[in-house]
């Protein structure tokens, strides 16, 4: 059993590329967790699709022991935290679990719009702060203006920030001896009943569900009997462990420790993040406050290409949802694409990294149909509907209003971009609230459009600023809109994954954007193809995609023209029959890329 004082729980915390993964890994090396050979760069970092990225995705955590310079073995739980907007609601777990924060700055490139978010929900969750300045090496670096931006931007004393590089491992022992020194230790009692935060849970093949907790109180150990209080069920405890990064069993987990138990869970619904774990017999009648749940504001409907893989794809959203609480999905059909799920994500990063890890692990083919918000719909005999999917938008005779969701976002942006971010916001129908600086950089304030931001708004942000603008946001509420259903019609035929809800005065041009992008998208057929948007039964826009001719006189040499002419009618015959019963093929690749069209 550890010693409540010789623990610390800490994460860091930072914005996007700023060095967290690296410092971990310093962490890890310094403390002798990992020997130099099985040493590897982003070593927290254990999904493909994270190291292909250079993010962090999934929140991790290792336990390090490490000697002091007052002589005394602390034991260390590091969480690190992705730094991305969209995973926001990883972050927000790791630091329930936590007494203190490392918060990571880049000299060179000073404070970021994710690094106040993140800093501000460490700040709520009432976590003692160090900050720390990384890439003191680089010849750019600035710690001192850096430092001074630390105090006037986020309001912190940064006059004893730790200055390191965590790629050559500069000053890594004084980040360790500020973690000891600086952050508290836990509190909690060894002697009372069970009460512990499930963190953290993921799908093992060998081993059922493995859940990461954080002990309260009480003590947790193998053989145990356990109640998971929100669904209310009972296991026995057969693993107890941590990892440092190995896993590595222990006889039992005491208070204010970090580690992982399994226990031969199956059910999935059975582990939900947040819940409360108690001893079955001598338990605790109140669960623990748990978080609040994420607040999708993307939906998309994810549809198997090969219908035989909806069971497979059933499976695993399942199991996927289960080491990701934060998107959602419910069934739906659709005419064009047959069996799929609605989905709720984060943002859009979000949206593509779960599709991708669904096709990787589970070995699907998915398409993805276009991403809407939510939207409120109220009616004319009195109710409100939400809207998640523009397929079932009602008749519009029965439609009083239509409500959207805005966002109040915060853009961090050197002054020399600050005019291009400006008319990148008012393009999108943004309103202004504040513009403020700290020392070069503007801190625009907006309010805009959620339906606005979410298809590429981040992408045009990031080439209008040449990559410096940081951006973060989060939802105020909803607002009346002029908002119209658009169709897309290809020879003819709606293609409902296609059509969505657009402003009235923006559907003209988003129209023609679409229109024109499918023509050269959707490869020709025999017969001339009319792709067209409208809005109910007004056509706004028309591309026409010409027919491919088959030579039907290659046969003749030389003789008379009719005889051509003649070959020439049958086959114009041909095509005006085949053009009436013609099915267009439209490839997955069309879909894909016309729906992260740009809008300029």
């Amino acid at each position: 059993m550890t010693d409540l004082s010789k623990i610390r729980n800490f994460s860091i915390v930072a914005h996007i590329d700023h060095g967290k993964s690296t410092l971990a890994d310093r962490l890890i090396q310094f403390t002798g967790g990992l020997t130099n050979r099985e040493m590897k760069d982003q070593v927290l970092d254990s999904m493909d699709i994270e190291r292909e990225r250079g993010i962090t995705i999934k929140a991790q955590t290792v336990r390090l022991q490490y000697k002091a310079k007052d002589g005394e073995t602390y034991t260390l739980n590091l969480m690190d935290t992705p730094g991305h907007v969209d995973f926001g609601y990883e972050v927000s777990r790791c630091l329930a679990a936590c007494e203190g924060a490392l918060l990571v700055v880049d000299a060179s490139q000073g404070v970021e719009a994710q690094t106040l978010a993140n800093v501000y929900q460490a700040m709520d969750a009432n976590l003692e702060i160090v900050p720390v300045l990384n890439k003191i090496d680089l010849p750019a670096a600035e710690p001192d203006r850096v430092r001074s931006q630390i105090e006037d931007v986020i309001g912190i004393d940064a006059s004893d920030a730790v200055p390191i590089s965590a790629k050559t491992g500069l000053n890594i022992d004084q980040v360790l001896e500020a973690v000891v020194t600086r952050l508290p230790a836990p509190k909690g009692n060894a002697s009372g009943p069970l009460k512990a935060l499930l963190v953290d849970s993921w799908y093992d093949a060998y081993l059922g569900v493995v859940v990461l907790v954080r002990i309260i109180d009480g003590e947790l150990k193998k053989g145990q009997k356990i109640r998971m209080m929100a669904p209310n069920v009972v296991y026995q405890v057969e693993q107890v462990g941590v990892f440092t990064p190995k896993k590595v069993n222990v006889e039992k987990l005491g208070p204010g420790e970090v580690g992982f138990i399994t226990a031969q869970i199956k059910q999935v619904a059975d582990t939900q993040v947040g819940d409360t774990i108690t001893d079955e017999k001598k338990g605790i009648e109140v669960p623990l406050p748990g978080f609040k749940p994420a607040q999708q504001v993307v939906f998309c409907g994810l549809f198997p290409v090969d219908a035989a893989q909806f069971e497979d794809l059933r499976n695993g959203l399942g199991k996927l949802h289960l080491n990701d609480a934060s998107f959602t999905y419910e069934m739906e059909t659709s005419a064009a694409l047959g069996f799929g799920f609605r989905c709720g994500f984060l943002g859009l990063l979000h949206l593509e990294i779960v599709q991708e890890r669904l096709e990787r692990e589970f070995n699907l083919d998915l398409i993805a149909t276009a991403p809407s918000v939510i939207y409120q719909i109220h009616l004319t005999d009195g109710t409100t509907m939400e809207l998640h999917n523009p397929a079932d938008m009602p008749d519009v005779m029965k439609i009083e209003k239509i409500e959207e969701p805005w966002i109040k976002a915060t853009i961090l942006v050197p002054d020399e971009h600050l005019g291009a971010v400006l008319k990148l916001c008012e393009d999108r129908r943004g309103r202004q609230v504040e513009l403020t600086y700290a020392g070069t950089r503007a801190m625009v304030v907006y309010h805009l459009p959620l339906n606005e931001v979410v298809f590429d708004f981040y992408d045009r942000l990031k080439s209008v600023s040449r990559g410096y603008a940081s951006f973060d946001y989060h939802i105020e509420g909803y607002e009346e809109g002029d908002l119209v259903k658009m169709s897309i019609l290809v020879n003819g035929d709606p293609v409902d994954a296609l059509s969505m809800i657009v402003n009235r005065q923006r559907a003209e041009g988003r129209g023609r954007a679409m229109c024109e992008k499918l023509k050269e998208l959707i490869p020709r057929h025999m017969f001339v193809i009319p792709i067209q948007a409208a809005i109910g039964g007004k056509i706004i826009a028309r591309e026409t995609l010409s027919a491919l001719r088959k030579d039907v006189t290659a046969k003749c040499y030389g003789g008379d023209i009719s005889r051509k002419r003649k070959l020439l009618d049958k086959q114009k015959e041909g095509k005006k029959k085949m053009r009436q019963f013609g099915k267009v093929d439209i490839p997955q690749e069309a879909f894909i890329a016309a729906l992260k069209m740009d809008q300029d």
